[in-house]
């Protein structure tokens, strides 16, 4: 196996320019995806050759069916090639699922979103932060928090202290600013009303409930193997290493065909129990508009069909960095069919998108080990799901 997993780096120096994709789907799905994988390969080819991305793994949904597409090698060191089982860092994405786990506990009458933040954590009772709702900490509009837990906090006490220090720069709802810290701590908070821990909880009931079995926020020994190594912008291998609500925020690794089941969920096309149901639909209110986009629980969606300059500006640098002025929509918009709905994730070593459109049964998963800059996932999406919807009418 050595000599061949040689082979496969030095006789192609980079195979992942010359990208052998390969389906994963089903022989009985052999046809249907063979037609589609031309579509695939003209958005995603030319994107690992101009960022130098050596391996990913693309889902589709056309239809309602699920299709998989690996491309170039989980590590460089190794050229072992991404295959069905290789696991990829979800970044961001990781969010959704703490999400739903939120809107689950609320189902279940364990929490209600628009609770205060001190109703579970007492210490903040009196204090700016203890007034910030649950709904404010699912869509980045507390009133200003950073987009990452700041260095000198190293647990949860420390955390809790820096929230009693808080000091609003808006009034809640006002402005929607990215942040790592406050869906973390509606991860905690949601736990907590559930009385059990985060991990446990997605690891034996969230993905479970969805028929993800290759998902994990702690990778098994062994399943290592099937770990994709993450690449820096220079090349330098990495992985994330954790830290402070890294599990709720953007802890979780997972496949590509994991992930088009949790998409088919988010569609409404694979039989779940209703409550769970219920709770993944709820997920897609519209509770703010911000800018170009409306803030669902962590998704962000767009009325259908939408061009790629909207979805560009909406994933933009500037929407994860910089405040943005923020509307709250009263009452809440409905979960809606019509509509784009998405989220980006990044880690140090790994960029991911998913996007679907629950009208027209499409939608998309990209996974790489390599991060890339957001225009470039949501242009090769937008090329590729336009292709499937016949121009996006």
């Amino acid at each position: 196996m050595k000599t061949r997993a040689f082979n496969l780096i030095s006789t192609a120096t980079f195979a992942l320019f010359t990208l052998c994709a390969t389906s994963a789907a089903s022989h009985a799905a052999e046809p249907v995806a063979a037609q589609l994988q031309p579509t695939v390969d003209a958005a995603i080819r030319p994107l690992m050759a101009k960022y130098h991305i050596a391996g990913m793994a693309v889902g589709v949904i056309e239809d309602g069916k699920p299709y998989v597409y690996n491309y170039g090698v989980a590590s460089t060191q190794t050229g072992k090639p991404v295959n069905r089982d290789t696991l990829f860092e979800l970044g961001s994405i990781s969010k959704t699922f703490t999400a739903t786990l939120a809107s689950y506990a609320q189902v279940d009458g364990k929490l209600s979103l628009s609770d205060g933040t001190e109703r579970y954590l007492p210490s903040l009772r009196g204090r700016p932060f203890g007034k910030v709702s649950l709904l404010n900490l699912g869509t980045h509009t507390p009133g200003g928090l950073p987009l990452q837990v700041p260095d000198d906090i190293h647990n949860d006490a420390q955390l809790l202290q820096y929230f009693y220090d808080w000091q609003p720069a808006h009034a809640p709802g006002t402005f929607r600013t990215y942040s790592n810290p406050g869906i973390g701590t509606l991860g905690l908070i949601t736990a907590k009303s559930m009385g059990e821990d985060f991990t446990a909880l997605m690891q034996q009931r969230v993905f479970p409930a969805l028929g993800m079995k290759s998902t994990y926020l702690h990778v098994p020994a062994a399943k290592m193997a099937d770990y994709a190594q993450g690449y820096t912008k220079d090349g330098a291998p990495i992985r994330l290493t954790g830290g402070v609500i890294s599990a709720e925020a953007y802890g979780v690794k997972s496949t590509a065909a994991d992930m088009l089941r949790f998409v088919q969920a988010n569609m409404n096309l694979i039989p779940l129990d209703s409550q769970f149901q219920r709770a993944i639909t709820d997920t897609h209110t519209g509770y703010f508009q911000a800018g170009v986009l409306t803030q669902d629980l962590i998704w962000e969606q767009y009325p259908y069909p939408v061009e790629l300059r909207t979805l560009q500006a909406g994933n933009s640098p500037e929407m994860v960095l910089n405040g943005t002025p923020s509307t709250e929509i009263k009452p809440p918009l409905p979960p809606q069919q019509n509509v784009w709905i998405n989220k980006t994730g990044s880690t140090n070593g790994f960029g991911a998108y998913v996007a679907f459109v629950p009208q027209k049964r499409i939608g998309i998963v990209m996974l790489a080990n390599r991060n890339f800059p957001n225009e470039a996932r949501v242009s090769a999406a937008h090329q590729i799901l336009s292709v499937l919807d016949g121009g996006g009418h």
